[in-house]
């Protein structure tokens, strides 16, 4: 299993990391983190404990990802995304026994300086808009943006706005895939 870190990166004892991944600058990779093969991850990022990353996820500089976020396979975080993992932390109270957890579903895209609130999920290739806050769980191909964040539309896997016709179906101008609008939820048909 090889993988490239930088000589300024801390990577714990206990961790697992994939082939092919490579950690930057000042990265610190703690005790019991997973991460897949072939993550690029950026300067200055903090993967905590327990952490998850799947295959081929892009976590950009400045990163915080902690305890209880699970991101699977070709997931992008943007520069300076944040998650939490306590709805209501104290200094002086101790709730590491409250973790809540997150999950990132695949090839979702989180943008820049956004902040994704504990025990809500982010479905398959949805895309969260550079600074939103993210306080309820997203489903999948949506695109939401704001603080709190509010779902503006519908994105294809390439990370192009669906337009959808009045059949409810929507094409990727970059791929071509096929996408229907059904209840309120999107599906890939072709």
């Amino acid at each position: 299993m090889e993988y490239f870190a930088h000589p300024t990166a801390i990577i714990d004892e206990g961790c697992t990391i994939g082939s092919g991944t490579k950690i930057w600058h000042f990265s610190h990779i703690m005790i019991g983190a997973t991460l897949g093969e072939r993550c690029n991850i950026g300067q200055n990022v903090v993967v905590s404990p327990e952490v998850i990353l799947g295959n081929n996820v892009k976590v950009q500089n400045n990163v915080s990802i902690y305890t209880g976020v699970t991101c699977e396979d070709d997931v992008f975080l943007g520069p300076s995304c944040v998650f939490t993992n306590v709805t209501n932390p104290r200094s002086a109270v101790n709730r590491k026994d409250q973790y809540a957890k997150t999950i990132v579903g695949k090839g979702a895209s989180i943008g820049a300086n956004s902040t994704i609130v504990c025990g809500h999920n982010i479905g398959e290739y949805a895309f969260i808009g550079a600074g939103a806050v993210v306080t309820k769980t997203i489903p999948p191909y949506a695109l939401v943006v704001g603080n709190p964040a509010k779902q503006i539309g519908w994105m294809s896997e390439y990370g192009h706005k669906l337009h959808f016709n009045e059949d409810n179906i929507a094409v990727c101008p970059e791929s071509g895939q096929e996408y229907k609008l059904k209840d309120n939820r999107v599906t890939r048909i072709k």
